[in-house]
C-alpha cells in the first residue's frame, strides 16, 4: 500500500482508513460510492485486515427468530450501543437452514431438509459457500439423530482461512453405538474434507454444542458433565481435555457456560444468587482466575431461564426465553437490549450465538 498522503483531501489516507474502519459493514458499502479514493482505500487488503481488527472487538449476539411457525427465521443482531443493530434473512441461501456455529463473522449452517448438507456464509457481506459432501459411507451415520453431535467453525482472520468440524459418535446400521468418535474437518484452502477417529465417552447438552469457542487456534466444547473442556487441535488433528476450576467441577446447584472473553477462554457459573466469571489466564498451566462476581438479586425471577451468550471484559450478553439482556461490568447496570414480540419463537437462548461483524470472505 502507498504511504499516506494528502493529495486527494484534507486528511492523510491513514486517517481516512481509521475513520472508515469504524463504520458498520452496511455503511462501509455505501461509502464506496462516495468517491474513487474511498472505493480504492476500502478495497485494499490492508484496510480489510484493519476493519476486521477493529470490528472483532465488538462482540454481539445473533438470534434466530420466526414471525410464524411456518416462516423462514430471520437473524437479529444485537450490539452494546444500538440494541437491535440489524435484521437479516438467510434467503441468499436457497435452502431452509439453521445456524450451527459462529466464528469471526462467518456462520456455519446446516440444511434442515437435507441432512449432511452444510453452508458457510457471511450474513453481512451476503456471501455463502456450499460445502462439498463428505465421503462417509451411507451405512454409517451419526448417533443419535443422524446429525453431527458437535459442529465447529474455526476462522483465522490473519490467514483468511476457515475450517468446519463435524464430530460425533457413529454406529453402523443395525448396531448399537460405540465409543468411536469420528471427526470430519473441512479445509477452505484445499476445499476438501479429512477424517480422523478417536475414542470418547463424553456427552453434550444443547447449550454445550451451541457454545463452541475458538481461542488460541483451538476449538473448545464444554462436556455435559461440566467437569472438563474438550479441545480440538486442528494443526495435529488431536483431541485433549482441559481441566475446569475445582469450584466449578464440584459446585452444586449451578449451571456452567463456556464463552470467549477478549481472546481468552472463559467460564461463567450461574447459581441462584450469583454469576461468577472465570478466565483462563495461563493456558499451558491451566490456571483459572475469577475476574468478576455479580449479584443476580435484581433479576432474581429470570435466573432459572437465563443463559450467557457473549461477553467482553466490559459487558456480558445474556438471553432468556424472550429477552436479550446486557450487564455492564464497570457500572454494574443491567439493560434490556431486545424483546421478542411473537410468541411462536423458540426461547431465544435456544438459537442464540456470539457474533462479530467482519469482512471475512468465505469464497
Amino acid at each position: 500500500m502507498n504511504p499516506p498522503n494528502m493529495e486527494h483531501g484534507f486528511f492523510p489516507d491513514e486517517v481516512v482508513l481509521q475513520i472508515l474502519s469504524r463504520l458498520s459493514i452496511k455503511d462501509l458499502f455505501r461509502s464506496k460510492s462516495v468517491c474513487k479514493l474511498w472505493y480504492r482505500l476500502t478495497s485494499d487488503k490492508y484496510f480489510i485486515q484493519l476493519h476486521n481488527q477493529v470490528s472483532v472487538k465488538n462482540s454481539m449476539v445473533l438470534v434466530e427468530v420466526s414471525e410464524s411457525s411456518e416462516s423462514k427465521p430471520s437473524l437479529i443482531f444485537v450490539d452494546k450501543l444500538r440494541g437491535v443493530y440489524e435484521k437479516f434473512s438467510l434467503d441468499l441461501i436457497k435452502d431452509r437452514v439453521k445456524v450451527r456455529a459462529s466464528c469471526n463473522g462467518l456462520l456455519c449452517c446446516s440444511s434442515i431438509p437435507d441432512k449432511g448438507v452444510y453452508y458457510v456464509c457471511n450474513p453481512m457481506t451476503r456471501e455463502y459457500k456450499l460445502l462439498p459432501k463428505t465421503r462417509e459411507r451411507p451405512l454409517t451415520r451419526f448417533y443419535p439423530d443422524g446429525e453431527a453431535t458437535l459442529v465447529g467453525l474455526a476462522c483465522d482472520l490473519s490467514m483468511q482461512k476457515f475450517n468446519v468440524v463435524l464430530a460425533g459418535y457413529h454406529r453402523t446400521f443395525g448396531h448399537r453405538p460405540e465409543r468411536t468418535f469420528i471427526c470430519l474437518v473441512f479445509d477452505s484452502e484445499s476445499s476438501k474434507w479429512r477424517k480422523f477417529v478417536s475414542l470418547q465417552d463424553d456427552y453434550f447438552t444443547h447449550m454445550n454444542r451451541n457454545q463452541v469457542v475458538y481461542v488460541n487456534g483451538l476449538l473448545h466444547w464444554l462436556t455435559g458433565s461440566c467437569t472438563c473442556v474438550l479441545v480440538l487441535d486442528l494443526n495435529c488433528d488431536m483431541w485433549r481435555k482441559l481441566s475446569l476450576p475445582e469450584e466449578v467441577c464440584f459446585g452444586t446447584g449451578s449451571r456452567v457456560h463456556l464463552l470467549e472473553s477478549d481472546g481468552y477462554l472463559s467460564v461463567i457459573q450461574i447459581s441462584e444468587a450469583w454469576m461468577t466469571i472465570w478466565v483462563l489466564k495461563d493456558y499451558e498451566k491451566e490456571e483459572w482466575l475469577v475476574v468478576d462476581r455479580v449479584s443476580l438479586r435484581c433479576i432474581r425471577g429470570m435466573v432459572p431461564g437465563i443463559f450467557p451468550i457473549s461477553q467482553t471484559g466490559q459487558y456480558v450478553f445474556l438471553a432468556t426465553h424472550r429477552q436479550v439482556l446486557m450487564y455492564h461490568r464497570d457500572s454494574r447496570v443491567w439493560k434490556d437490549m431486545y424483546s421478542v414480540e411473537n410468541s411462536s419463537t423458540l426461547p431465544l437462548w435456544f438459537s442464540a450465538h456470539a457474533f462479530r461483524s467482519t469482512l471475512f470472505s468465505c469464497l
